[in-house]
C-alpha cells in the first residue's frame, strides 16, 4: 500500500483517525476478527482506521511473560489483515535489523516509547519509506520529540507521526499532561494519544502490570478536546483474557458507544 492514505489522515479538521487492535497477535484467528469488528463500526462512522497488532512483545516485566507466536507467522497474519480489509497496519520493531523485515508487511512502524531517541532504529525504519510512529519516551518532553522525528525525516521520509502515551510518575503511574498535544503539534505532524497505554500502571510487585481501564473514556475524551488528530486504543473481546496488556484494555464491545462519543465531541470542539 502507498502512503496516500497517510496525508489524507488530518486532511479534514473536524475529523479524528483511530489506530486499534490486540495489544499482540495471540493466535491466528483473533487479530482478524477484532478488525473485522473495529472496520465495520469505523467505517459506519467515517473514521479513518489503522490496524495495530504487535508481532512480539520485547518488553515484558517477567521473563515468563507471553512474547508472541513466532516472528514470521505474526507479521504474515497482521499483513493478511491489511490485504483482506484493505487497511494499513502497524506495528512495532525494536531492532534497526527488524525494520526491513516488518516493512515487508506493515504500513507503520512503531517506535515504542522506550526506544524514542535511538538513532539507529529511527532512521533505519525511516530509510523503508513506511509511516513511522514514534511515542514519546514516559521520560521526555514534548519539545524534545521534534529531534526524534527530525532522525526520520532526514532519512528523506516524509512521513512521521508522534503518539503521547504518558510520563512517568512516582514508580507505579504514569500521567498525561496535555500540553504536549499543542506543543508536539507545532512540528506540523499528526499527534496522536495512546490511552491504553497512559493508562498503565507499571512496575507493579507481581511483576505485571496495572492499569486504569475505568478512565478510558475519560482520557480519550479528553485527548480529542485537547486537538489529538487521532486515538490509539488497544481492545480485546475478553481484555481479563488477553495475554498481554489486558489490565488496560478496552473490551470491544464497548468500542463502538465510546467512538460514537468522541465523534460527536470533535464535531462540537471544531
Amino acid at each position: 500500500m502507498n502512503t496516500d492514505w497517510y496525508r489524507r489522515l488530518t486532511a479534514d479538521p473536524g475529523t479524528f483517525f483511530l489506530i486499534a487492535g490486540p495489544c499482540v497477535v495471540e493466535n491466528e484467528k483473533m487479530p482478524a476478527e477484532i478488525a473485522r469488528q473495529i472496520a465495520e463500526i469505523t467505517t459506519k462512522l467515517g473514521i479513518p482506521f489503522i490496524f495495530k497488532a504487535s508481532y512480539e512483545k520485547a518488553n515484558r516485566s517477567r521473563v515468563d511473560s507471553f512474547t508472541g507466536i513466532g516472528h514470521e507467522a505474526a507479521l504474515q497474519i497482521i499483513g493478511a489483515v491489511g490485504n483482506e480489509l484493505g487497511i494499513p497496519v502497524l506495528t512495532d520493531i525494536h531492532t534497526a535489523e527488524q525494520a526491513a523485515v516488518a516493512a515487508v508487511y506493515a504500513d507503520v512502524l512503531q517506535i515504542p516509547a522506550f526506544l524514542c531517541r535511538q538513532t539507529e532504529l529511527l532512521t533505519a525504519a525511516g530509510r523503508t519509506g513506511k509511516v513511522v510512529n514514534i511515542k514519546k519516551g514516559q521520560f521526555a518532553s514534548a519539545g524534545s520529540m521534534k529531534y526524534a522525528a527530525n532522525k526520520v525525516l532526514q532519512t528523506g521520509n516524509p512521513n512521521v507521526m508522534l503518539t503521547e502515551r504518558g510520563t512517568t510518575f512516582g514508580y507505579h503511574d504514569l500521567v498525561v499532561d496535555f500540553r504536549n498535544i499543542p506543543e508536539m503539534k507545532e512540528t506540523g505532524l499528526p499527534v496522536i494519544v495512546d490511552v491504553t497505554h497512559s493508562l498503565q500502571q507499571p512496575n507493579q510487585e507481581s511483576g505485571v502490570t496495572g492499569g486504569r481501564p475505568d478512565l478510558i473514556d475519560t482520557l480519550a475524551c479528553a485527548a480529542i478536546a485537547a486537538g489529538a488528530d487521532g486515538i490509539f486504543l488497544e481492545t480485546h473481546p475478553d481484555p481479563l483474557k488477553a495475554l498481554s496488556d489486558g489490565a488496560n484494555m478496552l473490551r470491544l464491545d464497548l468500542l463502538g458507544g465510546l467512538l460514537e462519543k468522541l465523534v460527536r465531541l470533535k464535531k462540537a470542539c471544531y
